[in-house]
């Protein structure tokens, strides 16, 4: 007992914006947690993404005795999965250490179920589901597609504002909003903030002011975000349907930040329980970190 108490865990969760890492004890206790750059390797290489992770790691484990580690990482799911042991390698931790996707992070930081679905839209989307020993995972394909993200709603929103400028479409509150939020005057300026070395984050970003028109029943931006919740229902009820969960109760756990608009969490509700009534619909109260830790303290028990 004397040395357990003296061995903690490490649970990482990586992202396109942050690499999050926490210290935790044996029952679950977080001591620490410190951050550092983004770790998808899809969008930076796995170098730099393994710097980030070690970065992070570093920061909460000083010269603590670490028995187990457990790492999400974005992207692992589509195009990463058979490079994980050679990832392990150049991590040179030596202990209980294992790479999972972001996905089953998200989705235990969530609920102690092992069963169950977690849809995350935020920059990206992606749907991913367990069940009897079977998984299934739809969208995920990357910023040309993952409908109903915050990309692609801004990318929808930036379309209207355009077609609104050059009098090809109908005006739209969302132009109003985009140019008083960013303090500028003109489409040129707006060229210029969106297409910066940072335009997937930008054009994100814009989703945000989308739901703020939506809000005030703009007939554009509403429509945007309705589409974004079917969307992301479609995704959904292709992983139900896989996993053969329409008459079951199970956890649906819904990450990310298109799920805070309210007309697309409420469009998105109302498509999934056409298929499956019993849907338990899930949000976060705690960081994703603790997802991993769960899972870093479940590598040794």
């Amino acid at each position: 007992m004397r040395n357990q108490k003296l061995s903690y865990v490490i649970g990482v969760d990586g992202g396109g914006t942050k690499t999050e890492a926490a210290l935790a004890d044996l029952e679950g206790k977080i001591l620490k947690i410190a951050k550092s750059g983004p770790s998808n390797p899809r969008n930076i290489g796995i170098e730099k993404c393994l710097f980030n992770v070690s970065q992070a790691i570093e920061k909460v484990k000083g010269k603590k005795k670490v028995n187990s580690i457990s790492i999400g990482l974005p992207a692992l799911e589509e195009e990463f999965k058979t490079k994980k042991k050679g990832i392990l390698k150049k991590l040179n931790f030596k202990g209980n250490i294992k790479i999972y996707s972001d996905q089953i992070v998200a989705f235990r930081s969530v609920t102690d179920e092992k069963e169950g679905i977690v849809m995350i839209s935020g920059t990206g989307c992606v749907c991913h589901g367990w069940r009897n020993n079977k998984e299934a995972k739809v969208s995920g394909w990357g910023w040309l597609s993952d409908e109903g993200s915050g990309f692609w709603t801004g990318q929808k929103a930036f379309q209207a504002v355009f077609k609104e400028l050059d009098g090809r479409g109908p005006k739209t509150l969302i132009t109003k909003l985009i140019f008083k939020e960013y303090k500028i005057k003109s489409k040129e300026d707006l060229l210029k903030k969106i297409y910066s070395s940072d335009l997937v984050r930008q054009v994100s970003l814009i989703s945000i002011i989308v739901d703020k028109a939506a809000n005030k029943r703009d007939k554009i931006a509403k429509p945007i975000m309705e589409e974004a919740g079917k969307e992301l229902a479609k995704a959904a009820v292709a992983v139900i349907k896989k996993l053969k969960f329409q008459n079951e109760i199970f956890p649906l756990v819904l990450i990310g930040g298109m799920f805070e608009s309210k007309t697309t969490f409420r469009t998105f509700k109302k498509e999934v329980k056409k298929i499956a009534e019993k849907t338990k619909f899930l949000k976060p109260k705690e960081d994703p970190v603790i997802g991993a830790v769960k899972l870093a303290i479940e590598q040794i028990k």
